[in-house]
């Protein structure tokens, strides 16, 4: 049945047509060398009183609003008979259309020229769709079924991929809202791989590569073989994939140097945009992206907090859950790869180093908790102010927070349970994921009380390191593993002097930190620093050697301009804050049996040799 109403409504693109509910799309791209598409929607069966059509201001996997209506233009409505319909444009992304008949058809032109994860770009060599900035939709009928259909025959070998339903015909099939604003959609001459994998219902599924780069097929295929070993250690942590619908994931993946670059998470599959000339070449350093994206299809897309229940299309969507979401993943994004061989023990003690660093000395995670964090993302996640915010001092991202999290419960569990976070991570799909029962901060403690059989411990980690701003003991945590967390410059002055732009001259400070000599000495954002202990800074080479030639306590007079005022002050060098982990064989110290098994458990592959 669906077929044929497919092949129907968009053969014959006729109101009279139209008996069914399917609110259906016919997309083309007469003028895509300069970033327009034409969008045509018929809605069917409209209810009386004001029609309301509007574009989204969110994106899924997005937590900030974005304004994807300042790219509709010359929008119109239409009712059966073609006669055109008199609209209100009653807000910039809102269109109100008070008298129709029972069927409407809108038509605009949309502009696309960013091309990431969450926007659109249409060039001759592609269309490149995310669907919240591609498609407008009538307010109300979410749960109607969305068919699209894609004209693009005079494009030289475009072709579609989607997680959308084929129909055949270049249409396409969405259940509801819902799933349509979640399946990006690629159209371009790309090149692909796929391989199967079996579930462990005995279902067999296939996992798609689709590749818009500059690559010969050849390499295209061999990174999907590296693909398919890094897959293989995601399954090792969940012990089972996803159900994916209609037995296919996707990733969508667009290489050229002027993408925006970004990574988003969807159901089915993944829009993966990197800013290599190719990939060939640069493998190892894409991967990472792939990673961490495909362990979103457990977690987020199944395994789903409560507060992203439905996803709203109107307004930034706010979670106190994304320290799990997104950090976790972040953490398993890394650590997979070193389990799959991509990247080495010492790759891993770096990653490692950047999360306990910024945990341990940052403002943003001295004062506010994850689940705060968590919640900030509506202005952070890709959000855009013209105004200066004071971010750096409040905020440390929940990916960084949350990942350094899931790096002390990992190493907790081990240590003191026999457990892993693998097992943590198993137990969430069993009890939320797999049935897709959107869960709450409670459920992950009761969950993790529930694995530990240890109601106290898990009430404790929540109370101290989830609810609030306490910091776990990541030295004596990462010393069971054999590596050492330590002082990167010990006895090394420091002034908190970060990032200066040097022009002409002038030494330009950005945003300086709560609790850094620099901020501490008054100085602020913008203010040109001219002299330190009667040295003139004029590039970076000055500082450093000032810096260099003072120990931590010494006191130095400083001269800097703060709007235009010429002020002097002192400033007391503190000690480089700045940490590092090394295993312990690099330090001169004794790695036991126990250390090198915790280390090899840990950190080498999960996958069992059949």
């Amino acid at each position: 049945m669906k077929k044929f109403l497919g092949a129907a409504l968009f053969s014959l693109l006729s109101l009279s047509a139209l008996a069914q509910n399917e609110i259906s799309y016919i997309v083309s791209f007469p003028n895509a060398i300069h970033h327009e598409a034409e969008v045509s929607m018929l809605i069917p069966n409209v209810p009386s009183g004001t029609l309301t059509v509007r574009m989204s201001r969110s994106s899924p996997g997005r937590y900030a609003t974005h304004e994807f209506g300042k790219n509709v233009y010359s929008l119109k409505a239409f009712d059966g008979s073609g006669k055109e319909l008199a609209l209100n444009q009653s807000a910039g992304d809102v269109y109100e259309i008070p008298n129709h008949g029972k069927n409407v058809k809108i038509t605009y032109t949309i502009f696309g020229n960013w091309i990431d994860g969450t926007y659109a770009g249409f060039d001759e060599t592609h269309a490149h769709m995310n669907i919240p900035a591609t498609f407008a939709f009538p307010v109300g009928m979410d749960n109607r079924p969305r068919l699209v259909k894609f004209n693009y025959s005079d494009k030289q070998n475009w072709k579609v991929a989607t997680q959308l339903k084929p129909l055949g015909n270049n249409s396409y099939y969405a259940t509801n809202l819902q799933y349509f604003m979640d399946s990006p959609t690629e159209i371009a001459d790309y090149k692909s791989a796929s391989w199967q994998v079996k579930n462990t219902d005995g279902k067999i599924q296939t996992i798609h590569l689709v590749s818009h780069s500059n690559d010969d097929q050849k390499t295209i295929d061999n990174y999907a073989v590296m693909l398919k070993k890094m897959v293989d250690e995601h399954l090792a942590v969940w012990g089972e994939f996803p159900t994916y619908d209609y037995g296919n994931y996707y990733f969508l993946h667009d290489v050229y140097p002027d993408n925006a670059g970004d990574g988003m998470e969807h159901r089915n599959s993944t829009s993966i945009v990197q800013r290599t000339p190719k990939i060939e070449g640069y493998e190892l350093n894409l991967l990472g992206t792939f990673s961490h994206e495909y362990f979103h299809s457990w977690n987020v897309e199944r395994l789903r907090p409560k507060t992203l229940e439905p996803f709203n299309f109107t307004h930034s969507n706010i979670s106190n859950e994304l320290w799990l979401a997104e950090g976790f993943t972040q953490y398993y994004g890394a650590l997979l790869l070193t389990r799959a061989g991509f990247k080495t023990v010492g790759d891993a003690s770096q990653t490692f180093s950047g999360l306990v660093n910024a945990v341990l000395n940052s403002p943003g995670a001295k004062n506010y908790s994850p689940i705060q964090a968590s919640r900030y993302a509506v202005f952070a996640d890709a959000g855009v102010a013209i105004d200066q915010t004071n971010k750096g001092n409040i905020f440390l991202s929940y990916y960084t927070y949350g990942a350094a999290t899931a790096l002390a419960l990992d190493i907790r569990l081990r240590a003191n349970f026999k457990l892993t976070l693998d097992d943590y991570m198993r137990a969430l799909w069993k009890a939320y994921g797999k049935p897709e029962i959107a869960y709450t901060v409670p459920d992950l403690e009761k969950t993790l009380a529930s694995l530990t059989k240890n109601p106290a411990f898990a009430a404790d980690f929540f109370k101290r390191y989830i609810y609030g701003t306490e910091k776990n003991d990541y030295a004596k945590l990462l010393l069971n593993a054999g590596f050492v967390l330590r002082k990167a410059n010990p006895g090394k002055a420091y002034t908190g002097l970060m990032r200066l732009t040097f022009a002409d001259g002038n030494a330009v400070l950005p945003q300086t930190t709560i609790g850094t000599p620099v901020y501490n000495a008054g100085l602020d954002v913008g203010d040109v620093l001219l002299t330190m202990d009667g040295v003139e800074i004029k590039d970076q080479a000055a500082l450093t050697k000032v810096t260099e030639a003072h120990n931590p306590g010494d006191i130095v007079n400083l001269t800097y301009t703060h709007h235009g005022e010429t002020k002097s002050t002192k400033l007391a060098f503190a000690e480089d804050p700045a940490l590092e982990i090394v295993s312990i064989e690099k330090t001169g110290g004794s790695l036991t049996n126990a250390m090198q098994n915790f280390r090899n458990n840990w950190l080498n592959t999960q996958v069992k040799l059949k």
